[in-house]
């Protein structure tokens, strides 16, 4: 057999590149090959916030954080809520063993790993998904969401430098508009891809890219990695697999990832014999807003609120504990998607003011940070431990159409039905919530869950200085005006996909290792097909795709 590497790696992101820098240092020959041209270089996590979880962190000792792996793995295990485990065959099986070495690799290597190879943190560590306000369910217990610098393109940037001086040195070679088509399996071990050349496309990153093929190719080698992502911007598989556990889809969703995240090599894998399982678990976000200069379709991005705003849905109700800013995605998700007095409406909205949004509005991306990810620590002071209006935050209450602004609740609320005709809020009752949710801030105890949720965030020095506004009413005209938000679901990550064990290694329906076949990243549902279980605890899947992509390049070298 004619091999051109020892390894192929299907999909030139974050995954890819680790295990590719990992099979690199041990003088493995590697073949990377994607889809997408050279701009697209490092895939979606380019894009990302640059979140990280790691446990007992001397960040998280600085900030007066007490964590440990013990503590970790409960409300790991509390989120993931596994329930498909019975057997080796199971769908849970390899999930879990894939989330007790995640947490004791985010308790224990990463920290030194991370910094050997690169990545370096900021001081700041969020209290990202505080969970569903109990503490046998799901959420972090305590904060763990570090930011590297320069976000996402901090993270990616140093494994996608060392594989392209590799390229440039001839000990890798970058293979990019290769669409795989088939994986070449031969008397049950997979030994090679095949598929279509596409036609030279020159669009900037992130943009769609023609599907002309030109020709084809094939290659082969000892192993392949399959690392190319979920499904998030293929949102016919995301309503093929949405649960009925989360009601009904959004009639209209937006995308939080490129149109390249098609999840295509899924069913190519599964028809090379691969075992695909928890498809119906996904992580969706319910804060999206239209970007006012998309770069692809439907492009959104999250807003990470910080526990302050106040939410109400398409009707004007306020929503009921634990869909609280901040604290439940799926289980937020699935208020607004099960009740059927709102199912047929697409939004939500946040009401705030002027210093909450400025506060506490985090947008996620690369491109929505530019002190962060240009590695600017003054901008950072100036930006996150004041009251000053981020710029990127400005630019959407100037230009982004899901943003209304009014110097009082009767004014605000006309905006908003003029966003929502179809859904008219009452002036009058929104006035009345507001005005309940005020008299609560009167004090700094009381029994509104989400004004002792403000105060508890506070408590914590992270929060209190650089992501929680200082408790006020919404109707005080000194921190104004009022802003309210249209928010819709943006689509994200796939939390399952391929199972792999351990190694990495994907499985048969039988549960056997196919031989050569590997997988890594959200591919992988992030170890083992579903790391995560139901729910995600955030900074977990740039850590997943880290730390899947290294267990493979070792398993390989």
């Amino acid at each position: 057999m004619n091999e051109q590497a020892d390894v192929i790696i299907v999909g030139a992101g974050l995954a890819g590149l680790v295990a590719a820098d990992e099979l690199l240092s041990k003088g493995k020959r590697v073949v990377i090959v994607d889809q997408e041209n050279s701009q697209a270089f490092g895939g979606q996590a380019f894009w990302s916030f640059g979140g990280l979880f790691l446990v007992d962190s001397a960040q998280q000792r600085r900030m007066g954080v007490r964590d440990s792996i013990d503590l970790a793995w409960e409300d790991w295990q509390n989120s993931a809520q596994w329930d498909r485990k019975d057997s080796e065959l199971a769908e849970d099986y390899w999930a879990m063993q894939w989330g007790r070495s995640f947490v004791e690799f985010a308790g224990g290597q990463m920290a030194s790993w991370i910094h050997e190879k690169g990545i370096s943190l900021t001081p700041m560590v969020g209290w990202a998904e505080r969970g569903a306000l109990t503490q046998s369910g799901h959420g972090n217990s305590v904060p763990r969401f570090h930011v590297a610098w320069g976000t996402g393109t901090g993270v990616v940037g140093p494994f996608a430098e060392r594989v392209r001086q590799a390229a440039q040195e001839g000990r890798l070679q970058l293979l990019f508009r290769h669409r795989v088509d088939e994986l070449i399996v031969e008397g049950g071990e997979c030994r090679g891809v095949a598929g279509a050349v596409l036609a030279q496309d020159h669009a900037q990153r992130g943009r769609p890219t023609n599907r002309e093929v030109i020709d084809d190719f094939s290659l082969r080698a000892s192993a392949v990695v399959v690392a190319t992502g979920g499904i998030g911007a293929n949102h016919e598989l995301v309503r093929k697999w949405w649960p009925e556990r989360l009601g009904t889809a959004p009639q209209q969703m937006l995308t939080g990832v490129p149109a390249s995240v098609d999840g295509r090599m899924l069913d190519i894998v599964a028809q090379a014999g691969g075992q695909l399982v928890n498809r119906d678990r996904m992580w969706h976000y319910t804060e999206g807003i239209r970007n006012h200069d998309p770069l692809w379709p439907g492009h959104a991005i999250r807003i990470l609120p910080g526990p302050s705003a106040l939410w109400l849905d398409a009707l004007g109700r306020r929503l009921p504990n634990p869909a609280l800013p901040g604290f439940d995605t799926l289980g937020t998700l699935r208020t607004l998607r099960t009740d059927p007095d709102i199912a047929e409406y697409d939004h939500s909205w946040f009401i705030a003011t002027k210093s909450i949004v400025a506060k506490e509005f985090a947008l996620s991306g690369s491109e929505q940070n530019p002190d962060i990810t240009d590695r600017k620590p003054l901008r950072v002071v100036g930006s996150r431990l004041t009251s000053r209006m981020p710029e990127p935050l400005q630019a959407f209450l100037g230009h982004g159409e899901d943003f209304v602004q009014a110097p009082d609740i009767l004014s605000l609320v006309k905006k908003m039905n003029a966003l929502t005709p179809q859904a008219p809020l009452d002036p009058q009752r929104v006035l009345q919530i507001v005005q309940a949710r005020d008299r609560a801030m009167a004090n700094p105890f009381g029994k509104d869950a989400q004004v002792m949720a403000i105060h508890n965030a506070r408590r914590y020095r992270g929060d209190r200085l650089a992501r929680v506004a200082k408790p006020h009413r919404l109707l005080n005209r000194s921190h104004g005006p009022l802003i309210a938000v249209r928010l819709r679901t943006l689509t994200r990550k796939s939390l399952g996909g391929i199972q792999t064990d351990l190694s990495g290694q994907v499985r048969d329906v039988q549960g056997v290792a196919i031989p050569g076949l590997f997988a890594a990243g959200e591919a992988s549902g992030f170890g083992g097909g579903g790391v995560h279980g139901y729910n995600a605890l955030e900074g977990t899947f740039l850590g997943g795709c880290l730390f899947t992509g290294l267990s493979v390049g070792r398993a390989l070298s």
